[in-house]
């Protein structure tokens, strides 16, 4: 099922994405929240009628760096031997069709396509056993990051952290084998990564487990797979688009910080 969250006369909800082209996309809107059991309620929407926005409002966005072998080579950095974790915190968070603002301290932004996780219950300490028992599903995500400052600062919370670093959507999928998928990302419909999963360095399973030893995670909270070598500049005017295999796309524009 693609679950999405969309605003519409004011009013947000969830609904279930149906159909098989954008033309025709229909939202049949779901009674609760996806985190528990729900039901859908008959009433449908075109998607061409509503504004979509983030997927979930995480409290928080766990990414893991480096987790690509060649896009660690590609920055000149060495495979960590185990997950290397870092945050985006929640108001960096964005939807499909929104803008990323760039930031005003960095004159070289750089786009990231990922794969991303979304949490489907409180958990912690979780084996690897029952992993997929906590994921609710996936999305696409663009890890936006103001590489300048990244290398010149210690600490990531301002390159990768920025308000609209973050990108998500368009839609979660829950029914979705993600261990080997392609992810593309385009920039002005010029293709600047592809990638596939399945050369991720830790699994997914290595991921949640990780994290999850160190700390509880909330329902809607996400995790950020880590990213495909191609990782390339992005300009104000620029449209960057992630794709990933069995999803959809997410789509940005680039504008200045105003």
């Amino acid at each position: 099922m693609r679950i999405a969250r969309f605003s519409i006369d004011g009013n947000v909800a969830f609904g279930a994405v149906e159909g098989d082209s954008p033309d025709e996309f229909v939202l049949d809107i779901i009674k609760g929240i996806p985190f528990a059991e729900f039901e859908l309620s008959g009433t449908k929407v075109p998607l061409s009628k509503v504004r979509l926005l983030p997927p979930v409002l995480p409290s928080k966005v766990v990414a893991f760096g480096r987790n690509y072998a060649e896009h660690a080579a590609e920055l000149g950095h060495e495979v960590p031997d185990a997950p290397f974790a870092f945050f985006k915190p929640s108001t960096s968070v964005i939807g499909s069709g929104d803008d990323i603002a760039y930031p005003s301290f960095s004159q070289e932004l750089h786009h990231e396509a990922e794969l991303a996780v979304v949490i489907g219950r409180l958990c912690r300490e979780v084996p690897r056993e029952r992993v997929k028992d906590v994921i609710l599903g996936y999305t696409c995500a663009n890890d936006v990051t103001a590489r300048d400052v990244q290398k010149s600062e210690k600490q990531w919370a301002r390159a990768k952290g920025f308000d609209t670093a973050c990108p998500l959507g368009p839609w979660v999928e829950t029914d979705l084998d993600p261990h080997d998928l392609a992810i593309q990302c385009t920039v002005n419909g010029e293709q600047r990564q592809l990638g596939r999963t399945s050369q991720m360095i830790h699994s997914i399973e290595d991921l949640i487990v990780n994290i999850t030893e160190a700390m509880t995670l909330l329902p809607g909270d996400v995790i950020l797979t880590g990213t495909p070598a191609g990782v390339g500049p992005l300009n104000v005017g620029d449209e960057v688009a992630v794709t990933v295999q069995g999803i959809g796309t997410l789509a940005n524009k680039v504008i200045k910080r105003g």
